[in-house]
């Protein structure tokens, strides 16, 4: 059968999923980071029964998609004038722009102190500062955290580290962790919490009982460095 789409309503709300028929035995439903939502059904299913059990599970969908939605980071835009606050491992700062020979910034007294030549802007030398911070402090966070599941028998991840639209990290199933770099702006518990969640998704790669199990068990505050996460970036 071709794929489609299809629809279930659920109280108010209406539930559209993307549903694919595959050579398996059980009814599996993914919600994605974007909040799309994939129905992969045994080839011999019947759409009533689909309907039936996405209906069941639609509680349980909204739930994902609430999640993932409150996930999503939500970064003002800056304008990069002397004056304007930014952000550095949770704190604010007062932005200075100083014209020099070279690049750099320094964190002197409450202040961002971007020192720009001629040629190149203070957002872009703020962004590069950013970047190389990020590197160094999401690397150490990384091999920190990565002891805390040497019992698992996980692989080694990979890191990236790059801008994002929607989450503040991501991990694929081939251990690939991806964090966003304006991650560098909030506190250093805030940080190592998205670490340690997508850690976890190395071993449970779906939001499961046994995912949040772990993550509690590792993190036991996280709930309140994810609110902090979203109160300072927001």
């Amino acid at each position: 059968m071709p794929d489609s789409i299809h629809q279930v309503n659920y109280g108010s709300k209406v539930i559209e999923y993307h549903l694919t028929f595959s050579n398996r035995k059980s009814l599996g439903i993914q919600v994605l980071p974007n909040c799309d939502i994939n129905v992969i059904a045994p080839l011999n299913s019947s759409l009533f029964d689909i309907q039936e059990k996405v209906k069941s599970k639609a509680g349980w969908i909204l739930k994902q998609q609430n999640f993932f939605e409150r996930y999503k980071p939500n970064i003002p835009e800056r304008r990069f004038v002397n004056g304007e606050t930014h952000l550095y491992l949770g704190r604010q700062y007062k932005l200075k722009i100083v014209p020099n020979t070279s690049n750099d910034v320094k964190i002197y007294r409450g202040e961002m102190i971007v020192f720009t030549d001629t040629k190149t802007s203070a957002e872009k030398v703020l962004n590069n500062w950013y970047k190389i911070k990020a590197k160094i402090l999401f690397s150490d966070f990384l091999n920190k955290n990565i002891i805390l599941f040497q019992k698992y028998k996980t692989i080694s991840p990979v890191l990236e580290i790059r801008q994002m639209n929607k989450r503040w990290g991501s991990c694929n199933k081939a251990g690939k962790i991806t964090l966003n770099i304006n991650l560098i702006k909030a506190h250093k518990g805030c940080i190592e919490y998205v670490i340690i969640h997508e850690l976890c998704h190395i071993v449970y790669y779906n939001h499961t009982k046994d995912f949040y199990n772990l993550l509690n068990s590792l993190c036991p505050d996280w709930e309140r460095w994810k609110d902090k996460l979203e109160q300072q970036l927001a």
